[in-house]
């Protein structure tokens, strides 16, 4: 059996904070509020998929149930002269059957965003684009972006090959570790042709200090000149580049 651990859940408490924020007196209420956080995250998800939903925030105080998301397109979320949110504020209040509200943040940087890398190298491999290249270009990204280290893995019939398999890339370094690591988590699914293919992300942004919480010192990467030289066969043997 694969023994792994979940890099959010793993930090709850520590440097991560938790993505429903409620207190449940009875048993039965905490089961109800558990089943309507996982209600909300899916229709949400569903219905604003192309805004970019990194992330669905729950909290709860006496009757009042705010819903913060945060996303890549706010634009998208908010609509003409807030339309959108009043349409969507309007469409979960019929679903959950109580009033909410609904506030929107956005994202800083969205190559940061484990989920959102996760979800758009899904889309590129449902367009049929080899995965190699789909990983390289988003470990690319993300580097750019200032990550620390990323590694990304695919799981699957890659390349329509008939037995599943798993790859991954790693760029970097990534703590699993590490309580004081920033590290951010994102899993999606691509539906292809030939079946599912999950897709799993890890982005390290940096070791944080007593008192600070994720996301609060996103680090830029130094950018190092190349040295004209690379690696040349399987035991790493360096040879200089030939330049004309």
């Amino acid at each position: 059996m694969g023994q792994k651990t979940h890099p959010t859940g793993f930090r709850v408490g520590v440097i991560r904070s938790w993505s429903s924020t409620w207190f449940a007196g009875k048993k039965k209420e905490y089961a109800e509020n558990v089943k309507e956080d996982d209600k909300i995250r899916k229709f949400v998800k569903k219905k604003l998929y192309a805004a970019g939903i990194a992330e669905v925030l729950i909290d709860r105080k006496a009757q009042n149930t705010t819903i913060t998301l945060a996303t890549a397109k706010p634009g998208i979320v908010v609509g003409r002269g807030g339309q959108g949110i009043d349409e969507l504020k309007a469409e979960v209040s019929k679903y959950l059957g109580k009033p909410v509200v609904i506030n929107v943040v956005e994202v800083a940087r969205i190559d940061l965003s484990a989920q959102l890398v996760a979800e758009a190298a899904a889309q590129q491999l449902e367009k049929r684009i080899a995965f190699r290249r789909v990983m390289k270009q988003a470990m690319q990204r993300a580097m750019r972006a200032g990550a620390q280290g990323i590694k990304i893995m695919v799981s699957g019939r890659l390349g329509g090959a008939e037995i599943a398999r798993s790859e991954w890339a790693k760029e970097g370094r990534i703590p699993l570790q590490t309580l004081r690591a920033d590290v951010d988590f994102g899993f999606t699914e691509a539906d292809t042709i030939m079946g599912k293919i999950g897709v799993k992300v890890w982005i390290f942004k940096g070791n944080l200090m007593p008192g600070e919480k994720a996301d609060m010192n996103i680090k830029s990467k130094n950018s190092k000149e190349s040295t004209g030289e690379r690696f040349n066969g399987r035991r790493g043997k360096r040879r200089p580049v030939e330049t004309k």
